[in-house]
Protein backbone atom coordinates (compact mmCIF):
# COMPACT_ATOMS: atom_id res chain seq x y z
CA UNK A 1 0.00 0.00 0.00
CA UNK A 2 1.03 3.60 -0.43
CA UNK A 3 1.47 6.24 1.88
CA UNK A 4 -1.47 8.50 1.60
CA UNK A 5 -0.49 12.40 2.13
CA UNK A 6 -3.69 14.56 2.85
CA UNK A 7 -1.97 17.71 1.39
CA UNK A 8 -1.54 15.68 -2.07
CA UNK A 9 -3.87 13.03 -2.19
CA UNK A 10 -7.08 14.45 -0.37
CA UNK A 11 -6.58 18.13 -0.39
CA UNK A 12 -7.01 18.14 -4.51
CA UNK A 13 -9.90 16.27 -4.57
CA UNK A 14 -11.91 19.04 -2.71
CA UNK A 15 -14.07 20.39 -5.95
CA UNK A 16 -15.09 17.06 -6.68
CA UNK A 17 -16.66 17.09 -2.58
CA UNK A 18 -17.90 20.15 -3.85
CA UNK A 19 -19.83 19.60 -6.50
CA UNK A 20 -21.27 16.35 -4.60
CA UNK A 21 -22.32 18.41 -2.18
CA UNK A 22 -23.65 21.14 -3.80
CA UNK A 23 -25.36 18.30 -6.29
CA UNK A 24 -27.48 17.50 -3.30
CA UNK A 25 -27.88 20.16 -0.91
CA UNK A 26 -28.43 22.95 -3.41
CA UNK A 27 -27.11 25.61 -1.39
CA UNK A 28 -23.07 26.94 -2.19
CA UNK A 29 -22.68 27.86 1.76
CA UNK A 30 -23.91 24.25 2.84
CA UNK A 31 -21.63 22.58 0.15
CA UNK A 32 -19.11 24.19 1.45
CA UNK A 33 -19.23 23.80 4.74
CA UNK A 34 -20.37 20.03 4.32
CA UNK A 35 -16.56 19.97 2.44
CA UNK A 36 -14.56 21.27 5.22
CA UNK A 37 -16.88 18.84 7.62
CA UNK A 38 -15.54 16.36 5.66
CA UNK A 39 -12.09 16.59 5.33
CA UNK A 40 -11.80 17.30 9.06
CA UNK A 41 -13.62 13.74 9.64
CA UNK A 42 -11.42 12.41 6.97
CA UNK A 43 -7.97 13.95 9.14
CA UNK A 44 -9.36 12.47 12.09
CA UNK A 45 -9.50 9.03 10.59
CA UNK A 46 -5.70 9.22 9.39
CA UNK A 47 -5.13 6.20 11.22
CA UNK A 48 -7.39 4.12 8.98
CA UNK A 49 -6.36 5.26 5.84
CA UNK A 50 -4.22 2.82 4.63
CA UNK A 51 -6.61 0.39 5.16
CA UNK A 52 -8.69 1.84 2.75
CA UNK A 53 -8.69 0.61 -0.68
CA UNK A 54 -10.08 4.13 -2.41
CA UNK A 55 -9.31 7.93 -0.49
CA UNK A 56 -11.65 9.10 -3.05
CA UNK A 57 -14.62 6.75 -2.70
CA UNK A 58 -14.12 7.03 1.47
CA UNK A 59 -14.08 11.03 1.07
CA UNK A 60 -17.10 10.86 -1.69
CA UNK A 61 -19.15 8.69 0.55
CA UNK A 62 -18.21 11.17 3.74
CA UNK A 63 -19.40 14.32 1.81
CA UNK A 64 -22.49 12.21 0.47
CA UNK A 65 -23.32 10.74 3.79
CA UNK A 66 -22.84 14.12 5.44
CA UNK A 67 -25.02 16.08 2.71
CA UNK A 68 -28.23 13.30 3.32
CA UNK A 69 -27.84 14.04 7.04
CA UNK A 70 -27.89 17.84 6.65
CA UNK A 71 -30.64 17.83 4.35
CA UNK A 72 -32.67 15.57 6.04
CA UNK A 73 -32.53 17.90 8.98
CA UNK A 74 -34.07 20.81 6.94
CA UNK A 75 -35.87 20.76 4.52
CA UNK A 76 -33.95 21.03 0.98
CA UNK A 77 -34.38 23.91 -0.98
CA UNK A 78 -34.71 23.44 -4.76
CA UNK A 79 -31.97 26.27 -6.21
CA UNK A 80 -31.25 25.80 -10.02
CA UNK A 81 -27.70 26.74 -10.73
CA UNK A 82 -26.62 29.48 -12.86
CA UNK A 83 -24.95 30.18 -15.44
CA UNK A 84 -21.51 31.20 -13.98
CA UNK A 85 -21.16 27.36 -12.97
CA UNK A 86 -21.51 26.48 -16.40
CA UNK A 87 -18.09 27.36 -18.86
CA UNK A 88 -19.20 28.87 -21.62
CA UNK A 89 -17.06 28.74 -25.05
CA UNK A 90 -16.37 32.38 -26.72
CA UNK A 91 -17.18 31.44 -29.85
CA UNK A 92 -21.18 31.08 -29.71
CA UNK A 93 -23.20 33.77 -31.16
CA UNK A 94 -25.39 35.74 -28.56
CA UNK A 95 -28.45 33.57 -29.91
CA UNK A 96 -26.90 30.42 -29.92
CA UNK A 97 -25.73 31.14 -26.72
CA UNK A 98 -28.83 32.03 -25.46
CA UNK A 99 -30.07 28.79 -26.38
CA UNK A 100 -27.78 26.69 -25.17
CA UNK A 101 -28.08 28.54 -21.68
CA UNK A 102 -31.32 27.70 -21.51
CA UNK A 103 -31.03 24.23 -22.86
CA UNK A 104 -28.61 24.41 -19.53
CA UNK A 105 -31.09 25.72 -17.28
CA UNK A 106 -33.23 22.93 -18.48
CA UNK A 107 -31.63 20.10 -17.75
CA UNK A 108 -30.02 21.43 -14.88
CA UNK A 109 -33.61 21.77 -13.07
CA UNK A 110 -34.50 18.33 -14.47
CA UNK A 111 -31.27 16.43 -12.94
CA UNK A 112 -32.94 18.54 -9.61
CA UNK A 113 -36.02 17.25 -9.57
CA UNK A 114 -34.79 13.49 -9.98
CA UNK A 115 -34.54 11.66 -6.69
CA UNK A 116 -31.80 11.81 -4.57
CA UNK A 117 -30.00 8.80 -5.50
CA UNK A 118 -30.42 8.95 -9.28
CA UNK A 119 -29.35 12.39 -8.89
CA UNK A 120 -26.35 11.67 -7.34
CA UNK A 121 -25.17 8.79 -9.68
CA UNK A 122 -25.76 11.36 -12.55
CA UNK A 123 -23.51 13.76 -10.75
CA UNK A 124 -20.89 10.91 -10.20
CA UNK A 125 -21.43 9.00 -13.52
CA UNK A 126 -21.82 12.02 -16.01
CA UNK A 127 -19.98 15.14 -14.28
CA UNK A 128 -18.05 13.12 -12.38
CA UNK A 129 -17.00 10.25 -14.27
CA UNK A 130 -16.76 8.53 -11.87
CA UNK A 131 -17.23 3.96 -12.99
CA UNK A 132 -20.10 2.07 -12.38
CA UNK A 133 -17.35 0.63 -9.65
CA UNK A 134 -16.81 3.89 -7.47
CA UNK A 135 -19.93 4.93 -7.87
CA UNK A 136 -21.04 1.68 -6.16
CA UNK A 137 -18.42 1.68 -3.72
CA UNK A 138 -20.02 5.19 -3.05
CA UNK A 139 -23.59 4.83 -2.41
CA UNK A 140 -22.79 1.39 -1.41
CA UNK A 141 -25.14 -0.27 -3.85
CA UNK A 142 -24.53 -3.18 -6.21
CA UNK A 143 -22.97 -1.97 -9.78
CA UNK A 144 -26.07 -2.94 -11.08
CA UNK A 145 -28.18 -0.81 -8.88
CA UNK A 146 -26.05 1.79 -10.13
CA UNK A 147 -27.07 1.31 -13.42
CA UNK A 148 -30.57 0.72 -13.23
CA UNK A 149 -30.64 3.96 -11.65
CA UNK A 150 -28.57 5.88 -13.99
CA UNK A 151 -30.49 4.50 -17.17
CA UNK A 152 -33.98 5.48 -15.31
CA UNK A 153 -32.83 8.59 -14.68
CA UNK A 154 -31.67 9.15 -18.19
CA UNK A 155 -34.51 8.12 -19.60
CA UNK A 156 -36.52 10.73 -16.98
CA UNK A 157 -34.59 13.57 -18.27
CA UNK A 158 -34.62 12.91 -21.83
CA UNK A 159 -38.54 12.03 -21.70
CA UNK A 160 -39.22 15.22 -20.06
CA UNK A 161 -36.52 17.26 -22.31
CA UNK A 162 -38.79 16.01 -24.90
CA UNK A 163 -42.05 16.83 -23.64
CA UNK A 164 -40.80 20.64 -22.44
CA UNK A 165 -38.83 21.32 -25.84
CA UNK A 166 -41.28 19.90 -28.05
CA UNK A 167 -45.03 21.12 -26.32
CA UNK A 168 -43.45 23.71 -24.26
CA UNK A 169 -44.84 21.86 -20.95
Amino acid sequence: MQEISFRDDILPLKDKLFRLALRITFDRAEAEDIVQDALIKVWNKRDEWAQLESVEAYCLTVVRNLAIDRNQKKEAQNLELTPETQEMPDALTPESQMERDEQFRLVHRLINELPEKQRTIVQLRDIEGKSYKEIAEVLDITEEQVKVNLFRARQRIKLKYSEINDYGL
